[in-house]
């Protein structure tokens, strides 16, 4: 009898009359980090404007720990009725699927693409506290003082992991590593020189810049963001060999009806058309997919193509999580 029940349950869940009446309450919104850091804010800019075109409120629901990988496990146990969705980026929804070997969870077999949300460049910041003026001093900084340096990360496979890896690769330096909880908390501390620099994403670091709390060096793209067109490339400061762009995505549990997943990235989508929401996300340094990148089927095209990118860096790097 109980299966009988579930199974028409299910049924009734996947109608198209259900789907139409979607959403009918609140939407969680699973974020993988910290409140105050880059996904976090992504999540909250994006999902506030959602939420209105959906007539109904997104609640953010921080789940931290293991760089992501709590988050994303959390998200493929939720009930697949479009009522519990998460944000993730290329470091939790794809480089943890290469670096942690015992996931209870397959990255792109439990968890359906909803829409591909914009990428951001990673900045170079230090605390104010570090004397060099230019990425080649500051590399050379850094080799004469590797065992007095901290940098700080949101934990191993989270984006800021991937901006150091990339850099010490580049630079040949290997300063002392601070996993966080997010990076949010990280960068207080970098502002506190508790830690001397971060690999950033340029949303969570550029207001710090712009008050004169943290010194940049370089980003991380091929051309100079708009938001900030003072700040030198990388490859312009003498390192062409780092270039990383964090992007984010949303996802929805397997089994999630195809007629909310629709309509959830059509709420995404009228989110980043939005003139306001584009203006902030820009102002942050965000690069804005268009709407064809954020459909479903292109944005899971996306993400195993990531995988096939990254899976022979993180072969090369050697880095593993038991």
């Amino acid at each position: 009898m109980r299966r009988s029940v579930l199974s028409l349950l299910a049924i009734a869940l996947a109608s198209p009359a259900f789907a139409q009446a979607y959403p009918s309450k609140p939407i969680t919104l699973i974020v993988p980090f910290a409140a105050g850091g880059p996904t976090d804010l992504m999540a909250r800019i994006v999902g506030e404007r959602m939420g209105k075109e959906l007539g109904q409120q997104f609640i953010i629901d921080n789940v931290t720990g293991a760089a992501g990988t709590i988050a994303m496990g959390k998200l493929a146990r939720s009930a697949p009725d479009g009522y519990t969705i998460g944000i993730g980026h290329l470091g939790t929804n794809v480089v943890n699927g290469l670096i942690y070997k015992k996931l209870n969870y397959d990255l792109l077999d439990d968890l359906v693409p909803i829409a591909r949300l914009p990428s951001n460049p990673l900045l170079v910041v230090t605390s104010n506290q570090v004397p060099a003026k230019d990425l080649k001093e500051l590399v050379a900084y850094l080799k004469a003082n590797a065992d007095k340096i901290s940098g700080g990360t949101a934990g191993m496979g989270s984006g800021s992991h991937i901006g150091v890896m990339a850099f010490h690769a580049a630079t040949g330096t290997n300063y002392q590593l601070v996993p966080y909880r997010g990076t949010g908390p990280a960068v207080q501390d970098l502002i506190a020189n508790q830690i001397q620099i971060m690999i950033d994403q340029s949303s969570n670091s550029l207001p710090h810049v712009r008050a004169g709390k943290l010194k940049v060096y370089a980003v991380t793209a091929k051309e100079r963001p708009a938001a900030a067109p003072d700040v030198p490339t990388t490859a312009e400061a003498g390192y062409p060999g780092i270039e990383v762009a964090i992007w984010h995505g949303l996802w929805a549990p397997k089994g999630t009806p195809p007629e909310i997943i629709a309509k959830l990235n059509a709420a995404a989508v009228a989110a980043l058309k939005d003139p306001e929401i584009r203006r902030k996300l820009e102002d942050l340094g965000q690069d804005i997919p268009t709407p064809e990148q954020m459909q479903p089927a292109a944005f899971d095209a996306y993400q195993r193509g990531e995988f096939d990118k990254w899976r022979p860096i993180i072969e090369k790097a050697n880095v593993k999580v038991e």
